[in-house]
């Protein structure tokens, strides 16, 4: 039997667990990292401590700092960057590609500035038919997809073939996957979702009850959902596992990084102070900042989006923020949830 190879891009939390997935479905993954001491450690001791603790991982998977190598000959290169470096990580994988690799991406935000989505983002940098794009989102912790523990998502493309391909890559006996063909939809839900999430620990950092989380939940999937249809989403994703799914899981784990964010802003710690903090990156913060110019781009009310961008980066006290969403003029729900 010919041994399939698949490339991950990168090695931080999200992509160390799906290469997990795929080497428990017997892929020879080369994991890509810029680092390599991060790369020996992998290699060597089968951990990614920074990222997973405690964590053993399958040795099925090697590490390497060299982009060619992981890239060249892969059937599938799936990307974990962050949204701000997936132009530049694209860029630097594109030479080692064929138009048949299949790219899946599993990123949650927007490219600040352009505001364009991560499909979009690929499909200008890599040398590949958009048809072969797919995406993939949905409730899925890192820390626990890497246990094993019971997790499913979607992922959805312009071709049912690429989402099929995708599926079957991924899908496991703890990894269930499903395919979807609303690609705006699935992205922008898991990048506004981020949003909300922020949103909902501040809530539990400033002490307000689960009455609180919950009508901030459910007002945050309206929002996810005007802006979604807005640029052409499919309602009926928004209520799906990319969706709903999503926004649950995010916001209400403490294993969430964006629900941890919003707790320590709730205590009254500065922006810069909790992302050095975190350590890691907080995909709300920078989509929160795209999120607030893509409302007024599509003439979408967004109100959670617009207190929470006024305390990211206006100074706005996070009680204060609180205070004027629950004193706005009088609305009909069925109404605010589907016009802009």
């Amino acid at each position: 039997m010919t041994t399939r190879k698949a490339a991950v891009l990168v090695a931080g939390s999200w992509g160390t667990a799906l290469a997990s997935v795929l080497a428990d479905n017997e892929y020879d993954v080369r994991l890509w990292t810029r680092n390599a001491e991060q790369a020996a450690e992998i290699n060597q001791l089968h951990t990614n401590n920074r990222f997973l603790p405690g964590i053993t991982l399958p040795e099925g998977i090697r590490a390497t700092n060299d982009i060619a190598d992981a890239v060249m000959g892969a059937e599938l290169v799936l990307f974990a960057a962050t949204s701000a470096s997936m132009r530049e990580v694209a860029g630097k994988a594109a030479p080692y590609m064929t138009p048949e690799t299949l790219i899946v991406h599993a990123t949650k935000g927007f490219e600040v500035g352009t505001l364009k989505r991560m499909t979009t983002v690929l499909a200008e940098e890599l040398p590949v038919d958009p048809k072969r794009l797919v995406v993939l989102s949905g409730p899925s912790h890192a820390e626990e997809v890497v246990k094993r523990q019971p997790t499913t998502v979607v992922v959805a493309s312009e071709s049912l073939e690429a989402a099929e391909h995708a599926q079957d890559a991924l899908i496991t006996p703890f990894f269930r996957v499903y395919t979807n063909p609303d690609v705006v939809g699935v992205e922008v839900a898991g990048a506004i979702k981020n949003i909300i999430a922020l949103g909902a620990g501040l809530t539990d950092g400033l002490g307000f009850g689960d009455n609180a989380k919950a009508a901030l939940l459910t007002r945050g999937l309206s929002e996810i959902t005007r802006l979604g249809m807005a640029m052409g989403a499919n309602p009926l994703t928004f209520s799906g596992l990319a969706g709903v799914g999503d926004l649950i899981v995010t916001g209400t784990s403490k294993l969430s990084r964006n629900w941890r964010a919003g707790s320590m802003l709730a205590e009254g710690l500065a922006l810069q102070d909790v992302l050095d903090r975190m350590g890691m990156v907080v995909e709300g913060v920078r989509t929160t900042k795209a999120a607030h110019e893509l409302s007024r781009t599509y003439g979408v009310v967004m109100p959670i989006t617009e207190q929470l961008y006024k305390v990211l980066f206006e100074g706005k006290q996070p009680i204060k923020a609180a205070e004027d969403l629950m004193g706005r003029l009088r609305k009909h729900e069925m109404e605010d949830i589907a016009s802009p």
